[in-house]
Order: structure tokens, then sequence, then C-alpha cells
């Protein structure tokens, strides 16, 4: 029998008028999307992988425009529809699933006045809205459906909105169903149950997806063929499951030797060097665009544009060194490393009995427990990691240890000094104490240089003019920034750069402990190896400890050599990472183990976990509450 092609793509060409220029941003793109399949859209960001939702949504931006190639939907030519027959396909058989849900949402209306409008605009009769929405809220397993209708977006965890995002995309039965990102961000168990429930919905309704991510391993368990693209280009498609172990394109080769894995040996991460270049830039690139980045690029990769060579039925490349290429690999070039390495018994920083505890707000409700009381402590050079989920306490623990909020109880050391709550304590904590926030681009002020943002401790102390000058080159070296950069505002530098200003900018008064909340969450994973990379060598250099708060248990397992899992404010499991999770005592570890992908693509996942996002946890645990000491 032959199968159904839904969407098939044909020497598809997108161009754009910059500067005077035309530029090519999508070249010679191609691929057949079957029915009832998923296809992986893989790449860094700028790759263009949003660019195709935009054209099947007809949202290109002003000055955009397909100039040539062909775009089948169901047998009828999308390029040419009329806006009357391209808005009945939207929405009803054409559905998007947006990255954060928490901004698709309106938050002033409730979740059931958005839904009803939505149905409305699909043509769902009115009589039977109600009934439809309730139906495709419990088909995505939200408890109380009834109660969500009357909830606002806010009143919901960001998995929760998510499903609620997947019941609207599904609501009508579209053929289509295009998913960006739309699991960044997400911590691991809420991840897993959005790709199950994806799934499922996949198979009962029959529908195809285009799953765009930036996570190769992902892609591996969630597609049945994936498509790596780079500044617009196609550089290679293959089956789902070959690609990870079977990649030929040096480009591929990269991202897939920038991830961190949760099992194996531990090596240094390959980087890629560079950054991808703009849209701007297209115009003057006559050959391979991965040339400039590629380690094993010749002359003749710039003279002209390399064709997408048919290796089988399932596996086509864009590379004319292929055969060169084709048994080499730079796993040989990697170097094994250690993040157990063991640490002096001398703490920089010891709690004892910290806890917070979050007075309601009348008597109808109950304080909350943030945090239960604990015990904690780092040394020198110690990189710790925290992980759970959302709302479990890392944050929290965080903030309480660079003093942003002010604990229940607690006594905190700094190099064996009790700290108190008056102007001299906190000071000294900020000169020992930095954050590194998650969102380089918020935490940076656009309108000061980089230089500046880097000394910005130094404000003031006018008189050292000087010496700031000098620090301010010596940090954007230790960062590996280089000195032009110290001239230029944030908004011209990419995200790893700066991701780098907003480290160098936390060493400027050599800080002994750096607290970083979710630094590399939602990075391209080769600017998260760089980041990655970065931070050990500063624990080389300067003995900086870290304290880490992540929900990506890869990562952790990189950089720290002590893990704590935390549940709803406790500290469930603690020790050495690679013990915690190589042997998990907890059943809570174990579900968050469970919830990474893993790196053997035939491996079933997910497997089976809680389907209910509703904030609670199923597992019955005796273990004992209290002081937990680390």
């Amino acid at each position: 029998m032959e199968k159904k092609v839904l969407l098939q793509a044909e020497g598809l060409n997108l161009d754009a008028r910059i500067n005077g220029k035309t530029c090519r941003v999508l070249r010679d793109i191609s691929f057949t999307l079957e029915a009832g399949k998923t296809l992986g859209l893989v790449g860094e960001s700028g790759a263009g992988k949003s660019m195709l939702g935009r054209i099947l949504s007809r949202q290109l931006p002003s000055g955009f425009n397909v100039s040539s190639g062909s775009l089948v939907f169901d047998g009828e030519d999308l390029l040419a529809a009329s806006d009357k027959q391209h808005r009945e396909w939207l929405g009803r058989r054409i559905a998007f699933i947006p990255q954060e849900p928490m901004t698709a949402l309106n938050p002033v209306l409730t979740i059931g006045q958005q839904f009803s409008e939505h149905m409305h605009r699909i043509g769902i009769d009115s009589s039977d809205v109600h009934q439809r929405m309730v139906h495709a809220l419990s088909e995505v397993l939200l408890p109380e459906p009834e109660q969500i209708l009357d909830k606002y977006a806010f009143q919901l965890s960001g998995g929760m909105c998510q499903r609620v995002m997947i019941a609207m995309a599904f609501a009508s039965e579209p053929d289509l169903v295009i998913s960006d990102e739309a699991t960044t961000a997400l911590d691991v168990s809420t991840q897993a149950q959005v790709v199950k429930l994806l799934r499922q919905m996949q198979q009962k309704k029959g529908t195809s997806v285009i799953f765009v991510t930036h996570d190769m391993g992902l892609a591996t368990h969630v597609c049945d063929e994936v498509a790596v693209l780079y500044a617009g280009e196609m550089m290679e498609r293959a089956d789902a499951k070959k690609l990870l172990t079977q990649a030929s394109h040096p480009y591929t080769r990269a991202l897939t030797n920038a991830t961190p894995e949760l099992e194996g040996e531990l090596y240094m991460l390959d980087t890629l060097d560079g950054q991808m270049p703009g849209v701007e830039s297209f115009a003057d690139i006559t050959g391979c665009r991965f040339a400039e980045r590629c380690q094993f690029s010749q002359a003749s990769c710039r003279d002209g544009v390399p064709a997408l060579q048919v290796l089988s039925d399932t596996h086509s490349v864009r590379c004319i060194r292929l055969d060169e290429l084709e048994q080499q690999t730079s796993a040989d070039d990697k170097k094994a490393h250690a993040t157990g390495a063991p640490f002096s018994d001398r703490q920089i920083l010891s709690v004892t009995g910290l806890s917070k505890i979050y007075k309601a707000g009348n008597s109808k409700q109950q304080d909350k427990m943030a945090l239960a009381p604990m015990d904690f402590h780092v040394s020198p050079g110690e990189f710790i990691g925290i992980v759970g989920e959302s709302g479990s306490g890392k944050s929290t623990l965080g903030r309480l240890l660079m003093g942003l909020e002010e604990p229940t109880s607690g006594e905190f050391k700094l190099n064996g000094a009790v700290l108190g709550n008056d102007e001299h304590s906190w000071q000294k904590r900020r000169s020992l104490i930095q954050m590194i926030f998650q969102d380089a681009r918020s935490a940076l002020n656009p309108r000061r240089k980089v230089g500046k943002l880097l000394t910005q401790m130094m404000d003031s102390r006018p008189h050292q003019r000087l010496e700031r000058q000098r620090r301010m080159y010596e940090l954007a070296n230790d960062v590996g920034l280089s000195k032009h950069s110290v001239g230029r505002y944030p908004t011209q530098l990419s995200g790893g750069q700066r991701q780098r200003v907003n480290i160098g900018r936390s060493l400027c008064d050599l800080p002994q402990i750096l607290i970083a909340d979710e630094i590399v969450s939602g990075l391209d994973v080769s600017v998260q190896a760089q980041i990655m990379n970065l931070l050990l060598e500063l624990r080389r250099e300067h003995k900086v400890a870290l304290v880490l708060i992540s929900h990506d248990l890869s990562v952790v397992r990189y950089l720290c050599s002590r893990i704590l899992v935390m549940k709803d404010g406790e500290v469930v499991e603690s020790g050495n990472t690679q013990e915690v999770l190589k042997n998990p005592q907890h059943p809570y570890t174990r579900k968050l183990i469970a919830a990474v992908p893993p790196t053997d693509p035939d491996a079933v996942w997910p497997a089976d976990i809680c389907p209910a996002d509703n904030d609670a946890d199923t597992d019955t645990d005796t273990t004992e509450a209290g002081s937990v000491s680390l």
C-alpha cells in the first residue's frame, strides 16, 4: 500500500531584501512528510528552523518572499492558495504549538474564553463548544477540566499551560501540527510528559508533526526523520535513529559531540568555534555556508554551493568532502576529565538550619514551606548541582544563599565568620558570593558597553579608573572574549558571548562562590558546551566554587562533583554526582533520571511517567522529613 504524502517541499527558496542586497534566507529546502509521521528540524538559533512554519502560516517578515520552489499540502499548492482557502486550513487542518505557552496565552482572559474563541474560529458549532473543550482538556490528561476552563494562565504551571496549547492544537483533529520548541526550558519530567502526550495524540488522530528543536537527542526519540539546518540550508537529512549514531556532515557531528550525556565515559565536550552568519551576510557567501566554522574545510568548499548528495532513500548530505570524511570522527581527540576530584575540608560557606516559609496573605490560606530546614556547605573549587522539577525549591535556595531573600531560620558562616543582617555583613557576602543570572539579554544593560558591564562592580570607585580599564581587558580574556568586544554593546554580541559577559561581570571582584541559576537552559548545544567548558577552566585557574541550579541532569553530571536532589522544598537525596546518577536510592531521583532521553536511540522513551501535571507527586516515600546535612 502506497503511503500518503501530506506535505512536500521541493527546491524551496526564500529571499529577503536587506541593505540593498537580495539574500537567500532559505536555500534549496526539500523534504517529504508522510501522513502520521514526524519530521524533526534541528539546528542552532538562526538556522531557519522556524522560518518554515512562518511560510506555512503566511507570517513572513516584511520584505521576505518565496522566490522559487514548491510547497504542496495534501495535493494542494500551498503557495498558490487564496487567502480565504489558507485561512480555512490554519487552525483546522494546520495547527501550531508555540514555544512559550505563558506568552501565547492571554493573561487577562480565562482558559475557557481563549479556548472558546479558538473553537469558534475553526468552525465548531456553538452548542458543541463547551463539551468539545472539556473533552479536549481531558485527552491531554489535565485534572478537573471544568475548573481549568475558569482559570487564568498564571494560575497554572508551565507544563499545564503547554497541555492547554496541545489540546487547542489537536481540538480540530488537524492533519499537520507544527511544534516550535514546545519542550524547550521545561524540566525533564514535564518534557517527557509533553512528548509522551504529543505522541499519543498523534497516534490517536493520525496527525503529521513537524518537530522544531535544538536538542538532537530529543529529536532522535520523537521523530521518524530528522533534517539538520544551518544558515538556511539543509545540511543532512536521515532516519532519526541512524542520524545520532551515523552522522556524516561535520555540522551534525559537531552538534552531537557538543551534547553532554547522562551515561558512559565523561569527555571534554567539543566546542564549535565562531557563530552562525547573519542573514545580511548570506549574499556574500559563495560556497558552503558552514565552511568558516568547519574544521575540515578547504578552499574548494568556498568555490560553489554544494549539492545535496543522496546516500540512500533515507539519507542525504550536503558536503563535497563526504567521501574523505566518511571514516573520520573527532571522538579520538577527546580527553577524559573527572568532575569528582576531592576537595579540602575547609568550608567557604556553611549554612545551618536554613529554611524559608512564605506567610499566607490571609487567614483562609496556609503558610507555604518553600524550603525545609537543611544544612549546606561549599568548599573551595567545588561544583555542586541542585536539581529538581519546577517548584522544588531550587531557586529559593539560590536566592537565600545570595541574600536576595531573608530566611525564616538559619545561620550563615563565610570563611568561619557568622554573617548577620547588617550592612557590613551584606557587603561581605556580596564580595564573596556572586549570582549569574539565567537570561543574559535581560540581565545586561543594553545602553552600556561590554567593558563597563564587565567592571560594573567598580562603578563606586571612580578613583580606580586605570585599574578598571586594565581589569576589563583581563576579565574579557578570562571568559574568552576578544579585546575588541569591550567596546561593543550587548546587542552586538551572540547569545553565547552575552552569557560570557554575564559570567565575567560576576568575576570582577574575584568572588569565591558563583551561584548560577539555569544559565545554560535554552541555549544552543554549541553555546552550552562553550559556557560549561569555560566554567571548568575558571575552576582550574581561580579555584572558584559553583552552585549550579539546573533541571538538566546531563549538564550537572558534566560539571558537578556533588548533587542535591530537591522535591517540595526538601533535599531527598544527595551525594557524589556519579554515584547518585548511577545508583539512585530515592524514587523521585529515579523518576528524574527516567525522564531524560537515553543515549541509545533504540531505547524506549519516555517510559511510564506520572501523567498528571498538577504539581503533586504520586511517589510514596517513607523518608523522614527534616534537617538534611550535606
